[in-house]
């Protein structure tokens, strides 16, 4: 095994655009901030925001605290930047997802089907999710769908009409892990973006995910929930 194996990529392009952004914020204020604050300034769902800062407090980079009950109301969780950059080391989060995708690879019964639903749930976390009396048609699904696959780090293309509707994923943030344990990550995949569009009532699902179909490209191909056919990874 490599060295490039055990150890992530040093830089900025590990810390992610979006999360970089998150961070660009809060080092911009001097004040401690919450999700909502964040999420306005960065264009990202709550949610998302949250588990970007989740992320960079377990990285040091940010800290976390909760306000004092001098202010009227439940207290808040806010956020701030570091006071100083944590000492540069190197992480191995790749040689760890390499292991745990081995691990439920090996003792799983129905890896890909566990994968599905764990994604599922991550997927309607992630979502923007519309309000009760909210009518999704499917176009704006689809924004919805490929926002919370930017943020994530899948660059999606524009939406393709085959007849059916492929959406271009052009960028696998996971790809070193998804080459070696393709069943458990691409199932994932699936299951988060068949989460976020149940999830917003779309009238539409993810009929299959077939990976890599270039270097660079996976396609998720959509069909209207109304079709009864088979979702599966090509």
């Amino acid at each position: 095994m490599s060295e490039q194996t055990l150890r992530d990529p040093a830089g900025p392009s590990a810390v992610g655009e979006s999360r970089a952004h998150v961070l660009d914020v809060l080092r911009a204020t001097s004040e401690a901030v919450g999700v909502r604050e964040v999420a306005e300034q960065t264009g990202l769902h709550p949610n998302t925001a949250r588990f970007h800062l989740d992320t960079l407090v377990k990285e040091g980079l940010v800290e976390r605290r909760t306000e004092g009950r001098g202010r009227p109301g439940r207290p808040r969780t806010v956020y701030h930047a570091a006071p100083s950059p944590v000492p540069a080391g190197r992480r191995s989060y790749q040689l760890l997802a390499q292991m745990l995708t081995g691990l439920i690879t090996q003792t799983v019964p129905q890896p890909a089907q566990a994968a599905v639903d764990a994604g599922e749930a991550w997927g309607r976390y992630l979502v923007d999710t519309p309000s009760p009396a909210q009518r999704i048609d499917s176009e704006e699904a689809v924004r919805r769908l490929t926002r919370v696959l930017a943020d994530v780090g899948f660059a999606p293309g524009p939406v393709q009409d085959r007849p059916d509707r492929v959406v271009p994923l052009r960028h696998c943030p996971f790809r070193e892990v998804a080459e070696e344990h393709r069943e458990v990550v691409c199932s994932l995949h699936l299951g988060l973006m068949r989460g976020a569009l149940k999830e917003v009532r779309a009238p539409m699902g993810v009929e299959r995910l077939e990976p890599f179909v270039e270097p660079s490209l996976c396609l998720a191909r959509l069909t209207p929930v109304e079709q009864d056919r088979p979702e599966r990874i090509a």
